[in-house]
């Protein structure tokens, strides 16, 4: 892996993994939706990708999360898979968000990354242990790499390379 690679997140699978076709790798990746994780997959063609992974910060079963979390930043992966090569072209953007209001509503603001970048977020509880001193135990955690992780290792596993893009067209 090359340094440019590191940078832009880039990772092959391993050697002689057969690829899958795109169909299949399209149906892995959709089959990462469900109820109980943060994210949704959906069809990208409205983003001008072939799919797009995003939080799920606007649905009311899921702002509690993101507001116990404090996140700051709004994430939305768009992905191109490329047959011909077999890679999936993958896209981090993120905006500035803020809670405003009662019950709280976000609302973005003009800052935009993109390019790969993680996001972390604990919360600990101090308490007194059993010797009597104070010891702090971690009541909450949210980590970004719970949407990119389960995107990119279902692409290697399918065989293809997972690109990540900075520059240029997707």
């Amino acid at each position: 892996m090359g340094l440019f690679d590191r940078l832009t997140g880039t990772r092959h699978p391993e050697a002689g993994a057969e690829p899958r076709s795109a169909e299949e790798v399209r149906s892995a990746l959709f089959g990462l939706n469900g109820p109980d994780v943060p994210y949704v997959i959906s069809d990208g063609a409205a983003h001008g990708a072939d799919l797009v992974a995003q939080w799920r910060i606007a649905e009311p079963a899921w702002q509690h999360v993101f507001v116990q979390s404090q996140l700051t930043h709004a994430v939305r992966i768009r992905m191109r898979l490329a047959e011909d090569v077999p890679e999936v072209r993958a896209v981090e953007e993120s905006w500035e968000v803020t809670r405003v209001g009662n019950p709280p509503r976000l609302r973005t603001s003009a800052t935009y990354t993109r390019g790969a970048g993680r996001t972390v977020s604990r919360q600990y509880t101090l308490k007194r242990g059993e010797s009597g001193r104070l010891e702090a135990t971690e009541s909450f955690s949210f980590d970004s790499a719970q949407l990119t992780g389960p995107l990119r290792d279902t692409v290697l596993t399918s065989g293809w390379t997972w690109r990540g893009v900075v520059f240029g067209r997707l």
